[in-house]
């Protein structure tokens, strides 16, 4: 028997699922700004994602070449890193171009 269900009860089974995705987000966010406050402003403009995940730190820039001049400037301010983060074993910059991002549109 199919029963019809509340926006309330709807919203309470796919909050535990939204949570973790928020948490990511602003984690990433919180690291994006960290960053930014370090780099070099012309530097920090071609970094285009910043991921946290188990025990590693992930940075992405726009092209080899800005993801080798990142790797660099990164390795000036490693140990902050871990001081900000005690978790975070490795640091590893890839190449994720700017049109290949998708940023969520606001509402």
């Amino acid at each position: 028997m199919n029963r019809t269900h509340s926006v309330k009860d709807l919203l309470g089974r796919v909050t535990p699922i939204l949570t973790p995705i928020s948490r990511q987000r602003i984690q990433q966010k919180n690291w994006r700004q960290w960053l930014e406050e370090r780099l070099d402003p012309s530097l920090a403009e071609r970094i285009t994602g910043v991921v946290e995940r188990d025990g590693s730190l992930v940075i992405f820039a726009e092209s080899a070449g800005w993801s080798t001049r990142v790797r660099y400037a990164i390795a000036d301010f490693e140990n902050a890193v871990r001081e900000r983060n005690p978790a975070i074993t490795t640091i590893t910059v890839k190449v994720m171009p700017k049109d290949s991002i998708r940023e969520p549109k606001d509402s």
